[in-house]
């Protein structure tokens, strides 16, 4: 346990397989709990990569969104290059992504595909599932350390390809990604983030972004494994939906999917050993009702397990942080 910590701070839970828990007994609103313990919040991020705070009560959105201001340094975000749509509560406060409660949600690093991306993510939940369904999290220096070296190389000289086909019948369009109907608007978007475009006649939008599989944290220096690479792989699509995918839209034009920096397909054998990798470094906790968690975008990697019952769980990005500060292995340049 650190020593940094006040004591209203030092009930902190370290155990093998889960998260730093902190369990608090807020005899005040949660925001003024949070105002006076901001700091010692933050120095735990910065110790353990994450922390799953326990007791607060958050009941709404409206007072997740008063919390998740106070604690951000330099404002929240508004998402963009989206992969499925999310509903917008305020500015920089959205549902969690829709995603079917049936699937898993890999391993990843929010935006990582983008060339500015959260420093820090805040989860709140508001309506626990009745099973499953817990935001479990995975140290990246620690799953970096664990894969075969050669692959690291590999991706540390080539980067990864992030290709997206948006249409308006599966995951997001590019209104939603990109919050402008505006194809000029789009497209200005598109160069100024190093992303090639290609609209397609049935009026869809074809994207290829290559990045940095590996970068280092903005503050510590330490080289952290930084992507999508496995969650948007087609390998991780339901099989079935995959195959239905393929059929309707073709093999090129799946909504999305990662290569090699070279353009070379990752196989399904990479990704799945990616995400056996993650899996033997995943700690989680279940939720229960009123929980905050906060978690380090760059060192610390987040999944969702699946599912069942209602889930309400509240998100915001913030502390936005630019790849040119993460000393990226790949050079891309935005025109």
């Amino acid at each position: 346990m650190s020593s940094f910590l006040p004591a209203s701070l030092l009930d902190l839970d370290l155990h093998p397989g889960r998260p730093p828990i902190l369990r608090v007994e807020a005899t005040e609103r949660a925001f003024s709990w949070v105002a006076t313990h901001r700091d010692a919040l933050r120095a735990v991020v910065a110790e353990y990569g994450s922390v799953l705070v326990r007791g607060l009560g958050l009941r709404d959105v409206a007072e997740v969104g008063a919390v998740v201001h106070r604690l951000s340094s330099t404002g929240l975000m508004t998402e963009r290059e989206v992969f499925a749509p999310r509903r917008a509560y305020a500015d920089g406060v959205y549902s969690s992504t829709k995603w079917p409660s049936n699937q898993q949600m890999c391993m990843h690093h929010e935006l990582s595909y983008a060339l500015e991306f959260p420093g820090l993510m805040m989860f709140a939940c508001l309506n626990a599932p009745t099973t499953g369904g817990a935001t479990a999290v995975a140290d990246s220096p620690t799953v970096l350390d664990a894969l075969p070296s050669e692959l690291v190389a590999r991706f540390e000289r080539e980067g990864w390809l992030l290709t997206r086909n948006y249409n308006d019948e599966i995951g997001a369009s590019y209104a939603e990604a990109f919050g402008t109907e505006d194809r000029d608007a789009v497209e200005s978007y598109c160069r100024a983030n190093a992303i090639e475009f290609e609209w397609q006649p049935d009026g869809g939008l074809r994207t290829r972004q290559r990045r940095s599989a590996v970068i280092r944290h903005p503050v510590t220096g330490a080289r952290c494994w930084f992507n999508q690479i496995a969650f948007l792989n087609e390998s991780t699509l339901d099989p079935e939906v995959r195959d239905f995918l393929v059929d309707v839209y073709g093999a090129n034009a799946l909504p999305f999917n990662t290569y090699f920096g070279n353009g070379d397909p990752v196989g399904e054998d990479v990704v799945q050993l990616l995400n056996q990798v993650y899996q033997a470094n995943t700690v989680c906790e279940p939720w229960q009702a009123g929980d905050l968690l906060l978690v380090d975008n760059v060192r610390t990697a987040h999944s969702r397990e699946p599912f069942e019952g209602p889930r309400e769980v509240i998100v915001a990005s913030a502390d936005a942080v630019r790849l040119t500060d993460c000393s990226p292995t790949v050079q891309v340049t935005a025109r």
